[in-house]
């Protein structure tokens, strides 16, 4: 053997051993599954309905129930009482029950709805939010607040790449930027820290709060998962009687309606002014705001 090809060979096999001692660390990063995006039409159908003045009458009625009864003496349709849908409508995800279950190919969130912010007069908030029902997008909950579009922004403004994602178990806001989990508001910094974690120790750790109450388990059948999913009453006509003038009842788009399969909501989410929601039409997620709120 010539030194020429002692080098060749000495340097060839550096190179293998190189490359077999970085397979098992490019097997570990490899890049985390992107959620489902909506289609372009999909979102221009949603902000359709959202902006439809059907929806804008109900808008109407949902802020002036809001209100305190001495002030809420505007009817709908007037310059006092018309609200209006403000900046984009956006994808919002929330935590995946495949991802907790451990599905190598699943992404950390799915879409769940898309949502509008619309601002009453007096600058108050609301969340639209409007999913495919029937072949078609359609309004299925109004929320107070703007936490949907605001987290989006501001998850944007941080990576525009990332995805906005929410655990609404715990009414947690993250970004996920390629393999970390980063927190957008209180809930999430207690969660995974004020730096974030990795999506792996994420993962470990939504399968230990909630691997044991997925669809279809023990917890699940026993009916402690919560929500107002298909059957609770939510729009289904079992609800308190609806108050002249407040929304009609609605589904709320929780993934129970939207899909079928849902992670468990809390009773904090559930709970406390449970009738006043449905006569309201409102959904948990607005429970949760307002308690906060006070």
């Amino acid at each position: 053997m010539t030194k020429r090809t002692a080098v060749r060979a000495a340097t060839t096999g550096a190179l293998a051993t190189v490359l077999l001692g970085l397979a098992p660390h490019a097997a570990l990063a490899a890049p985390v599954p992107a959620p489902q995006a909506p289609a372009r039409d999909g979102v221009a159908a949603a902000r359709a309905a959202a902006t439809d003045p059907a929806t804008l009458e109900t808008l109407a009625r949902f802020f002036a129930a809001e209100q305190k009864r001495g002030a809420a003496a505007a009817a709908p349709g007037t310059a006092a009482a018309a609200p209006h849908i403000e900046g984009g409508t956006v994808p919002v995800y929330a935590l995946s029950p495949d991802f907790v279950r451990g599905r190598a190919t699943a992404p950390v969130a799915r879409l769940e709805f898309l949502a509008s912010k619309a601002v009453a007069a007096d600058g108050r908030t609301a969340s639209v939010w409007t999913a495919r029902r029937g072949g078609s997008w359609k309004v299925v909950n109004i929320a107070s607040g703007d936490d949907e579009t605001r987290y989006a922004a501001a998850g944007a403004a941080r990576d525009a790449s990332g995805t906005v994602f929410h655990e609404p178990q715990i009414d947690a806001w993250y970004l996920q930027r390629g393999d970390r989990i980063e927190p957008l508001d209180a809930d999430a910094r207690k969660a995974v820290g004020a730096h974030g974690t990795t999506v792996d120790a994420y993962r470990k750790r939504v399968a230990k709060a909630y691997g044991d109450k997925l669809p279809g388990s023990a917890y699940d059948k026993r009916g402690e998962a919560g929500g107002y999913g298909p059957g609770s009453g939510a729009g289904g006509g079992t609800g308190p009687a609806r108050a002249a003038g407040e929304p009609t009842a609605r589904q709320p788009a929780e993934a129970s309606a939207v899909t079928g399969d849902r992670l468990p909501v809390t009773a904090a989410t559930t709970v406390a002014a449970a009738a006043a929601l449905l006569a309201l039409g409102l959904s948990a997620t607005a429970a949760l705001r307002r308690r906060r709120g006070r």
